[in-house]
């Protein structure tokens, strides 16, 4: 997470973003039971009040909080970027390998702020929906590469990508592997293994 700056002085869009930034830096500290609307003005350096007046409900807060990790994690996956199916598996291999990289060794924190999200919104079915909606934009693009890649059913094979991948971020941030995260050959040799078995490639 990156440090929190003062917001003091910012308004608009860019105080909007420092208030959200603070309120990911304080679930991934604290947890739900941390993120309320007078620690982010604190985490932010904010006048108290001034979170309420930006997101007046919790769930408003919520619902910022999950629209700018979305943002983050789009910078962090740049699924959009991801090679061209045309470029041949082993293309798709190394960008896949490299995001998930990225992503585990450089924004753990980001990791814990989703899973306290996925949580709540368990517990929210107003948050549900918001939170299901900003998780398309990363599903959707993967789709159509698997499809452009040839995948005869790239709706599943974006299922068994998904859950693979959240299984080892999960593992490797929260769970019994958090100790040992994988290297990127480590990570390069199981999506070779996932996109050869869904696309029926054979490997080179």
């Amino acid at each position: 997470m990156p440090p929190r700056n003062s917001a003091a002085g910012a308004t608009g869009a860019a105080r909007a973003e420092v208030i959200a930034d603070a309120a990911l830096g304080l679930l991934a500290e604290r947890g739900m039971r941390g993120l309320t609307h007078r620690a982010v003005d604190e985490a932010a350096g904010l006048p108290q009040g001034s979170t309420s007046n930006y997101a007046r409900t919790r769930l408003a807060l919520l619902e910022a909080t999950v629209r700018r990790l979305a943002v983050r994690e789009s910078r962090v996956l740049a699924v959009d970027e991801l090679p061209d199916p045309a470029g041949g598996i082993h293309s798709l291999v190394d960008g896949m390998a490299l995001a998930l990289h990225r992503y585990l060794t450089h924004h753990p924190q980001l990791l814990l702020c989703r899973y306290e999200l996925a949580l709540e919104a368990t517990r929210r079915p107003e948050l549900r929906t918001f939170f299901d909606a900003t998780g398309r934009q990363f599903h959707e693009p993967l789709t159509a590469l698997l499809r452009a890649a040839g995948s005869r059913d790239p709706e599943r094979h974006t299922l068994s990508l998904v859950a693979w991948s959240e299984g080892i971020m999960f593992s490797c941030v929260a769970g019994a592997f958090h100790a040992s995260v994988p290297d990127l050959a480590e990570l390069r040799a199981g999506f070779g293994e996932l996109l050869r078995g869904m696309l029926d490639a054979s490997p080179s």
